[in-house]
């Protein structure tokens, strides 16, 4: 770890990686909150019900040969 650290030490502007993944990570996580909260709440309604509804385009067959 000590060949890490002054490998590190050595290189000019290194200590602005870690703000910089700081504020991309900030950032993410701030617009998948904005997303989920904007996002229409008909929409997550209707998707939360999809696996459920029954009324696929695919069916299967006991053999599990798709059939369209």
């Amino acid at each position: 770890m000590k060949i890490v650290m002054n490998t590190l030490e050595k290189i000019d502007g290194i200590e602005i990686y870690p703000i910089i993944s700081l504020l991309i990570f900030f950032s993410f996580f701030l617009l998948v909150g904005y997303l989920v909260i904007k996002t229409d709440k008909k929409h997550i309604e209707e998707m939360s019900r999809l696996p459920l509804d029954g009324h696929s385009d695919f069916h299967f067959d006991s053999n599990n040969n798709l059939n369209n």
